[in-house]
Order: C-alpha cells, then structure tokens, then sequence
C-alpha cells in the first residue's frame, strides 16, 4: 500500500483546481495566483510522471534522445499483475483523477474562453497539456505501447494493422518496455 502516493497523486491536482476555482478571493495579485497555480500543476506533472504512476499502477514514461538527436518515447510496464504492486482502490484513484482532471481543465477553458477572462487562458491551456500529456503517456503504457494502440483501433475501426516501427525491451528488474521512435 501507498498511502503517501496516493495522497500526494490527488493533493497537488485538487490543490490546482481549488486554487484555480478560489484563488480571487483570498489574492488581488493575478501574478501570485497565476505562479501559485502554475507551480501546482507542474508539481502534479512531475509527481504523477515520476512517482506515483511507478507506485501506484506500475508504470512509466519518458523521451530520451539519441546521439543522433531523434526523440525515443518510452512506455515501460511491470510485467507483474497491477494488483501486486498496488491495491485495487488504489489503482481506481490513480486512473480517476488521470482522467478526470483533464476534464475539468478543458471545461476551464470553455468557461474562461466564453466569460472573456483572456488573462487566465494561458494558465488553462497549461493544465490541460500538462493534464493530458500524463494521460496520453499512461495509455501508452497500459496499451504496451503503439503497436498495442494500432491493434486497438484497427479492431474498433475494422481496419488493416499499419505496422510502426517499435522497440521493445524487457529489462533485469522484469519491466517490459515499449518505444515508439520518432523526430522532435
């Protein structure tokens, strides 16, 4: 059990939005909210990329880039069941605020687009990439990678598996990771 990640997974998250949703009230000061808001959601991007995606579900992210200056993004996924590395409702928590947070930025942006609050797009746009990239990079992780995803889809779609090019490799610590090479 992870009782530390799992807090800290929903405390920088809810923190952000609640800042977000009260910040007016207790600052006049748009720059103090805006940095306070800002250095909560990139706590959040790094705790839930670094620490608590490992912890909690048993997987992992990141781009490395080669001598030859091509990006590799790597998607790396304990080879043991979810269960073992973690608890059910644990693994439920992580994939609930992965999910539902980008949500709730995006009706951000709509609410603030349409009340014309212009100043505070660019906070917005900024929780919703970083939101979503952590989203985007656990489904590829939960999927096995882009190979994975295309079999998804072309189940879903009906359509032929257009082959990528894909690297795949197991590590000594029984991680199975899956690479989708690409440029910057």
């Amino acid at each position: 059990r992870h009782p530390l990640a799992t807090f800290f997974h929903l405390f920088f998250r809810v923190s952000a939005i609640v800042t977000y949703l009260f910040c007016d009230w207790f600052s006049n000061s748009f720059v103090a909210c805006f940095v306070t808001i800002l250095l909560l959601l990139s706590f959040d991007f790094w705790s839930v990329k670094n620490v608590t995606g490992r912890l909690l579900v048993g997987l992992r992210w990141w781009n490395q880039i080669d001598e030859d200056g091509k990006s590799h993004w790597m998607f790396e996924a304990k080879r043991v069941p979810t269960i073992a590395a973690s608890t059910e409702a644990e693994a439920r928590i992580f994939w609930l605020g992965l999910i539902i947070c980008p949500v709730i930025w995006t009706m951000f942006f709509f609410s603030t687009l349409f009340s014309l609050k212009l100043k505070w797009l660019a906070l917005v746009i900024t929780g919703i990439s970083l939101q979503t990239a952590n989203l985007y990079g656990y489904i590829h992780c939960k999927l096995g990678g882009q190979k994975t995803i295309s079999r998804a889809t072309s189940r879903l779609f009906g359509t032929a598996d257009v082959p990528k090019r894909q690297s795949r490799r197991i590590s000594e610590d029984g991680t199975e990771e899956h690479g989708k090479t690409g440029t910057r």
